[in-house]
């Protein structure tokens, strides 16, 4: 296990340095001249090639790839063009906002999900099954950001239940997770359903109840465990879009999060930022597909990685 972990960590590096390599060139393809978005539009001409010299921005384009990635080696992903901040820094000042509601969506996804997918397949084409099955697609039919725009209107503005923006505790906490989960927990509901009835036709399950052995040994030990592989993988990567993709659910509620942060890098053209988000999100991406690659030996021990 130790060799596949220390072969996949080796085999991160190209995938890493593919994704630098385009952030690198969606920053060089955008319409905009940094240099004049910095100095701004009263700028003059030899101010503009004094600061290009300095930003080394008249070097050949492999070259200022060369720099771009020795600084993302060092932990530096540039300097804003509108207050001249650290990248790095800012995202991290956001990070905690970010991963404390993706963390909330996604244990409100799995506590509602799972149970409802179980519960489906037991009882299988019954009253039960067609009832959580049809509020499942239902929830799948909302946008997110219009049921946002719901709750905030109607515990926010009129009952006076939950902070209308921002706010800070629990009560803050529970209607943005809400609407950033319940999509999520449909899906896994159904997902769920689907690989626990596939594993219900399994001569093992038969035998397992034959032997006696109690309902609920049988539902976790045998039943839910072997029925975990795509429920991992789709847990592994709903966490790291759950973390990096709550841009609308945190632009209604005005949660100071990288969502948020996405979305007015975007509107100013803000390239160093709107890159190191980018980058950020896509290494969420890989790590979380090496962590789910791990489980899957953990879950099943019939995985074995040579």
């Amino acid at each position: 296990m130790l060799t596949y972990i220390i072969r996949r960590l080796l085999s991160l590096i190209p995938v890493l340095l593919g994704i630098s390599f385009l952030v690198f060139a969606i920053g060089k393809v955008t319409p905009g001249d940094p240099v004049q978005m910095m100095l701004g539009s009263r700028a003059t001409p030899e101010d503009i090639v004094r600061l290009r010299t300095q930003l080394h921005l008249d070097d050949p384009l492999l070259v200022q790839y060369g720099k771009y990635v020795w600084e993302i080696l060092h932990g530096n992903l540039g300097r804003s063009y509108r207050g001249q901040t650290p990248v790095l820094q800012e995202i991290i000042s956001r990070a905690p906002a970010s991963l404390e509601l993706g963390t909330a969506a996604f244990l409100f996804s799995i506590l509602i999900g799972l149970p409802s997918g179980v519960i489906a397949a037991r009882y299988h084409n019954r009253f039960v099954d067609n009832a959580i099955m049809l509020i499942a697609l239902g929830w799948l039919s909302l946008p997110e950001f219009w049921l946002a725009i719901l709750i905030v209107i109607i515990f926010g503005v009129q009952l006076k239940w939950i902070p209308v923006t921002g706010g800070e505790g629990l009560s803050s906490l529970i209607a943005p997770a809400f609407c950033l989960g319940i999509a999520p927990a449909a899906v896994l509901a159904r997902l769920t359903r689907s690989s626990v009835l596939e594993v219900l036709q399994e001569d093992y399950i038969r035998t397992a109840r034959a032997k006696g052995l109690r309902e609920i040994l049988i539902n976790f030990r045998h039943i839910l465990r072997n029925a975990m592989i795509p429920i991992v993988t789709y847990l592994g990567l709903l966490f790291a879009g759950l973390i990096g993709g709550a841009v609308f659910i945190e632009s209604v509620f005005a949660r100071p999060g990288l969502g948020r942060f996405a979305i007015l890098a975007i509107n100013a053209r803000d390239m160093p930022q709107i890159q190191g988000i980018v980058l950020l999100g896509a290494a969420l991406y890989v790590v979380m597909n090496l962590v789910v690659d791990i489980l899957y030996s953990v879950i099943d021990p019939r995985i074995h990685y040579s």
